[in-house]
């Protein structure tokens, strides 16, 4: 009984050994089932779509695709496979381009002051972004438009982080900032001036090449972001949804440029204490400029984050044919004369295309709407600024400050706002330009309010003050500073005991200084005789406070607000201007209309409104820092009611000229349009041989 019992048993085991292999085997051959279920899951999906497509001849797109990057592609990431992903992935890099914009624009400062930069050499350093740009963006829309401009938006991606590695090579590499002595401007008898001569900056002629083609990289990226994220965008959403989309890209610009700003203004911030700290040279100016290099890091990787992600993106989303076939159903929107035209894959072919849009009146018309555009943000950017330093008699720094706390949210409103009301109203092209009409009617009212804002100026001596009579208006030398050996080369200016305003402490005869709490105080001034004075906790009497005299403006903030609300509504057209250069011609010449816009806007911003501005505002120059060789170098004070006059007449100018753009543009509209529109290339027949055609 007991060899039973113990066969049994040893019979139980081994069948319980054989379940246990067996359920393993069944394990893992169910794994292994799952494995090879998972991996072709996607393509399985794909191809099924792809059988379903071919049944409907009306949808058949083979350049629709999956979510993948070449052969890896996986179901559970098909749910980016859309256009808000791609709207997300545009926002982000656009971000970044303007974060650089505003970064570069401060780094050109500080160029021109450590490198005493020529005018030539600022010019060429500050306007490469546009040259570069102006010279690829048609080879951009052409080439970009007929491959996977996903792909060529993560190229841009790329483009915008190898721009910020020169920058980065820039700053950490050369010494570009240096700490010079720290010398109070106050009056010394025994200065002794300046004498003329140039002065050599080591590795100048390195940094600058390094600037430009930081500028050139820059500005071919932004060509290629901008142009291309923007027709991907508008082929694959409906036509009256596609305002807000374009409205939110379009935004990320100049929220780029806001945040850029305040990311310079924290790197304006040195680290001098431990700069001081490090040993040798080379560490301490990297300290110095640590700011600068650690900013641009953070802008180029910032945009390489989205380059894997974009390059994942099909050239055409799941859809985008049945979106094109309906799209085709609506009433009609394009030049007819543009009918089933595509554009030559050659040099001629450009060239002939590039003359069809240039003849379209609603293509033209627009892309000088955008070239207004883009000349009232520069006039605002120019003028606004100089107007408050002599309005209010402001600092530059204060001045400038305020002028971006006013233009870059007005036009982020402005620009959303415009994009949104036309997405929501559904608004034909003829509706968007009389919308157009409407809003730059209302800007330039609202402009002109701000001629009847006035402020009383305060005195300020030696530019509309004489120093009592001693002195001569429109010269800060008086006897009581003559002997002080005062230059104009830093605007530090100081308030009087007796509320006159003075260009610096050394003008205003002051001999010493003391921090006193949160300013800066200044004592025995010989300039100032008049007005109450009052001692400090030791006892010393104060005859001047560093800063700015207070202007009692009240109607100070009656002017931004009606500022802000023109600037609101100059800038609610810009979206609908760029929808009507898009929907005004066929969907394969979307990204040619936009590369032909981007180079004339480009031509104009890079080489005339620079030009033209600097020399309109240099004719109302009251006075001017004149260095020691006999140079000027900048206007530091302005003819306070010329400023105002030309300032406003190139505003309102550019508003009146968009709105007369659109009035054309209306009664160009049915011609356009209208079915029995002849080709571009047909030649228009005469009457007489009508006339025999209809006999015959």
């Amino acid at each position: 009984m007991a060899q039973d019992k113990i066969k049994q048993n040893d019979a139980v085991k081994q069948a319980q050994v054989v379940d246990r292999d067996e359920h393993q085997k069944t394990k893992e051959s169910k794994r292994l089932g799952t494995y090879l279920i998972t991996v072709p899951t996607v393509k399985k999906k794909f191809k099924d779509i792809s059988d379903n497509t071919k049944s409907d001849p009306n949808y058949c797109d083979t350049s629709e695709g999956p979510f993948g990057f070449g052969p890896l592609v996986f179901s559970c990431l098909q749910r980016f496979n859309t256009i808000e992903f791609f709207l997300i992935s545009c926002f982000v890099v656009i971000l970044a381009h303007g974060m650089m914009f505003a970064l570069i624009d401060m780094s050109l400062k500080i160029f021109e002051t450590q490198f005493q930069a020529t005018n030539l050499e600022t010019f060429l350093m500050d306007f490469s972004d546009y040259f570069a740009s102006f010279l690829v963006s048609i080879f951009v829309a052409h080439f970009g438009g007929r491959g996977n401009r996903a792909k060529w938006v993560a190229a841009g991606s790329i483009v915008t982080a190898l721009s910020s590695i020169a920058f980065i090579v820039l700053f950490f590499y050369y010494e570009i900032i240096k700490l010079a002595k720290v010398k109070e401007d106050l009056c010394d008898e025994g200065k002794i001036p300046k004498v003329c001569g140039t002065t050599l900056m080591p590795n100048k002629s390195i940094c600058i090449a390094l600037f430009i083609v930081g500028q050139c990289l820059h500005g071919v990226a932004g060509i290629i972001v901008q142009l291309l994220s923007i027709t991907y965008i508008f082929d694959h959403v409906p036509t009256f949804s596609s305002g807000l989309y374009l409205a939110i890209a379009d935004a990320a610009i100049t929220l780029g440029y806001t945040l850029g700003y305040l990311l310079g203004v924290k790197s304006f911030m040195l680290p001098v204490k431990e700069a001081m700290q490090a040993v040798g040279h080379v560490q301490r100016f990297r300290i110095l400029q640590s700011g600068w290099w650690k900013s641009f890091i953070f802008v180029g990787s910032l945009s390489l984050c989205t380059t894997l992600p974009l390059l994942c993106f099909p050239s055409n989303l799941p859809g985008a044919n049945k979106l094109r076939l309906e799209k085709r159903k609506e009433p009609p929107r394009i030049d007819r004369r543009l009918k089933d035209k595509e554009i030559k894959p050659n040099l001629k072919g450009v060239l002939h295309a590039t003359w069809c849009l240039l003849r379209n009146p609603l293509v033209l018309t627009q892309i000088f709407c955008k070239v207004t555009e883009s000349m009232t943000f520069k006039a605002s950017s120019h003028y606004l600024p100089l107007y408050l330093q002599t309005q209010s008699v402001m600092t530059p720094r204060s001045a400038g400050m305020l002028t971006g706390m006013f233009i870059l949210p007005g036009c982020i409103i402005g620009r959303f706002v415009g994009g949104y009301i036309v997405d929501k109203l559904q608004m034909s092209i003829k509706n968007k330009l009389k919308f157009i009409i409407t809003v730059s009617v209302v800007s330039i009212m609202l402009f002109l309010l701000l001629i009847s804002v006035e402020c009383e100026t305060a005195k300020f001596s030696g530019i509309n003050e004489d120093y009592d009579g001693l002195g001569m208006i429109g010269s800060l030398t008086a006897p009581c500073n003559a002997k002080c050996g005062c230059t104009t080369s830093a605007y530090n200016s100081v308030c009087g005991r007796d509320d006159v305003q003075y260009f610096s402490p050394c003008f205003a005869g002051c001999h010493a200084s003391k921090h006193l709490r949160k300013e800066k105080v200044f004592y025995n001034c010989s300039c100032i005789k008049e007005g109450l004075t009052s001692p400090d906790g030791e006892g010393q009497y104060i005859d001047a406070v560093s800063g700015t005299c207070n202007s009692n403006c009240l109607s100070l903030p009656l002017f931004f607000a009606f500022y802000f609300s023109a600037t609101v509504f100059s800038n609610l057209c810009s979206i609908p201007a760029l929808m009507i250069i898009v929907e005004s011609v066929p969907t394969s010449w979307n990204s040619m209309s936009l590369g032909v816009m981007y180079t004339i806007w480009r031509f104009i911003g890079a080489i005339p409104a620079p030009i033209f501005f600097a020399e309109t505002s240099a004719l109302c120059c009251s006075f001017w820092d004149i260095d020691e060789c006999g140079i000027k170098v900048r206007c530091w004070i302005y003819k306070k009611k010329q400023l105002a006059y030309t300032f406003v007449a190139i505003w309102i100018s550019m508003q009146v000229a968009t709105s007369l753009l659109c009035i054309y543009a209306v009664s160009k509209h049915d011609y356009v349009v209208k079915e029995n529109t002849e080709s571009l290339n047909t030649p228009v027949k005469s009457k007489k041989a009508k006339t025999e055609d209809g006999k015959d």
